[in-house]
């Protein structure tokens, strides 16, 4: 990992975000993501998923959504979420987020390489519920929320999304109720939204992390090849 895989983006609201990137190798007009982390900072894992969108067509910038309460850097260990984790997850805001994203949105735009019109979102854990917001406020081609923890409290958003979601649960996961999961798929529905609502029976909150003890690697394979097959029919790549 070099610095030069680094930027930092003049926020609205007068904070610098430092964030992640990962360009492909083509030199072509490419579409472009916004990787949303987990509630553990973009860590090793956040920043292996950019360059795995990278290596598949995508430009991919990773903002550090715990900016203004966190050094640059920031990574929490998947142990530690009462006393690493919490004090950052439970300051950040819709509005805070919003000027995050849209920081990050226009980013993506500046960049020769990106077409401007294919953008979308993907987002972990803290970041599912990030990316759920992220397609309510930008105006994206697509969006992705793996297990997004706290959805619900904004299901009320879902007469905004401007793109076909994809959602993945797992059927396992003690953290996000199986009515939280009904009462987000309901408002989009309600919404009369395009959305893909997928729940791996067999699979725990993070089974995609293969830095989790939760990781399943048979569902995060399955719900890889899904998702970038989404990407590959909304943004092309």
């Amino acid at each position: 990992m070099s610095d030069q895989n680094f930027v930092t983006l003049a926020v609205a609201d007068g904070t610098e975000m430092r964030a992640y990137t990962a360009f492909p190798s083509s030199t072509g007009p490419v579409p472009g993501i916004i990787l949303l982390q987990e509630a553990f900072g973009v860590n090793h894992h956040i920043r292996s998923v950019a360059d795995r969108l990278a290596a598949a067509g995508y430009a991919v910038i990773a903002p550090e959504l715990f900016h203004r309460t966190a050094a640059p850097g920031l990574e929490i260990a998947y142990s530690d979420f009462a006393t690493g984790a919490m004090p950052h997850y439970s300051a950040i805001n819709g509005t805070d987020l919003t000027a995050d994203l849209q920081a990050s949105f226009d980013w993506l735009q500046t960049q020769p390489l990106v077409k401007a019109d294919k953008i979308g979102s993907i987002g972990f854990c803290l970041g599912g519920q990030v990316s759920f917001l992220a397609n309510a406020v930008l105006p994206l081609a697509a969006g992705v929320s793996y297990y997004g923890g706290g959805t619900h409290t904004i299901a009320d958003r879902a007469k905004d999304l401007h793109a076909t979601h994809l959602f993945f649960w797992g059927g396992l996961d003690a953290h996000i109720g199986k009515e939280q999961i009904v009462e987000v798929i309901d408002a989009v529905e309600a919404a009369q939204k395009p959305y893909i609502n997928t729940v791996i029976s067999y699979a725990d909150h993070g089974f995609h992390c293969d830095e989790r003890p939760s990781y399943n690697a048979e569902a995060a394979a399955e719900a890889w090849a899904m998702t970038l097959a989404f990407f590959g029919e909304k943004l092309g790549g």
